[in-house]
């Protein structure tokens, strides 16, 4: 049995979810939530609450890797530094408590859940409701993404080339040899 917690990154929401896959490959929910932060709070409140919750997951549900969707592009530039600056709190925690990590992309995420990288929101919610056997859609949005995410992490697999694409390979490579450089 493997234990996933995936991640829809947010600033605002944080969607996380916690699934258990077995070794036939049947997904069962664990647990799901959305962390929230009030947009009025200072920066550093905002992520220091959601890092505090998610660190508190990861040392409740002892996960055995954690799924972080990857964002390449939005057009709101505030949305993306949210994204991104939860994503490296999830990033930091995933290193001090050892657990690996798997960054997968929106269009990865829908393509493992639905066989479809161009499935709407709706359709993602339906089948991770149907592959869980919840009886309905986890709500808001930000719940069902995080579930697709850890989802998506079980079917492809912990650690293995196969859960890459080319592209996503090379830029593993690439990133491992600037950061091998840049402790010298």
């Amino acid at each position: 049995m493997t234990k996933i917690l995936g991640i829809d990154p947010g600033l605002t929401r944080c969607g996380v979810g916690i699934i258990q896959l077995s070794k036939s490959r049947k997904v069962s929910l664990i647990d799901v939530l959305v962390l929230l932060s009030a947009k009025d709070a200072e920066l550093d409140a905002r992520i220091g609450s959601i890092g505090r919750e998610l660190e508190g997951l990861i040392k409740k549900h002892r996960p055995d890797v954690i799924a972080i969707e990857r964002v390449f592009s939005q057009q709101n530039l505030s949305s993306v530094m949210g994204t991104a600056q939860i994503s490296g709190v999830a990033i930091f925690l995933a290193d001090k408590y050892s657990i690996p990590i798997a960054m997968h992309t929106p269009t990865e995420v829908k393509a493992a859940v639905t066989g479809s990288g161009r499935a709407g929101k709706a359709q993602v919610g339906l089948m991770v409701a149907s592959l869980l056997g919840l009886k309905e859609v986890p709500k808001p949005a930000d719940a069902a993404d995080a579930l697709a995410i850890a989802i998506c992490q079980g079917f492809r697999g912990v650690n293995t080339s196969t859960s890459y694409t080319k592209a996503q390979l090379k830029w593993h490579e690439a990133a491992k040899s600037a950061s091998g450089k840049s402790k010298r």
